[in-house]
């Protein structure tokens, strides 16, 4: 299992003064494409704001749109969501995407209820 590191800019052993090894990604197309490589990983961090200059994808999405697509995986291949964190300096978007992840673990608790 790995961890990954969703940030247009930053390097997260620098950053979050964590020691653990991190897989990096900068923009949404790189956040897809490793989970749908590699699977789901051990936990990921993630930032709201991400370039706009992707190459292959010049409508860059955000951190939001990945923490969408995180969920919509997670539904469609019946597995948990991975621990993470938001680390964006994106007050609004840090929020929404915590927002989105918690309001999706809650779901799928009480659904463990019924």
């Amino acid at each position: 299992m790995y961890n990954l590191f969703l940030d247009d800019i930053r390097n997260p052993n620098k950053f979050l003064d964590d020691v653990r090894a991190w897989e990096t990604v900068r923009h949404y197309t790189g956040f897809v494409r490793i989970i749908q490589q590699r699977g789901l990983p051990r936990f990921i961090s993630f930032d709201h704001d991400l370039p706009y200059n992707n190459p292959e994808q010049p409508n860059e999405k955000t951190g939001m749109d990945c923490a969408k697509w995180l969920v919509e995986f997670c539904m469609r291949t019946n597995q948990p969501l991975p621990e993470y964190q938001v680390h964006s300096m994106n007050p609004i978007g840090k929020l929404n995407i915590q927002s989105l992840l918690e309001s999706y673990k809650k779901s799928t608790q009480n659904a463990d209820y019924l």
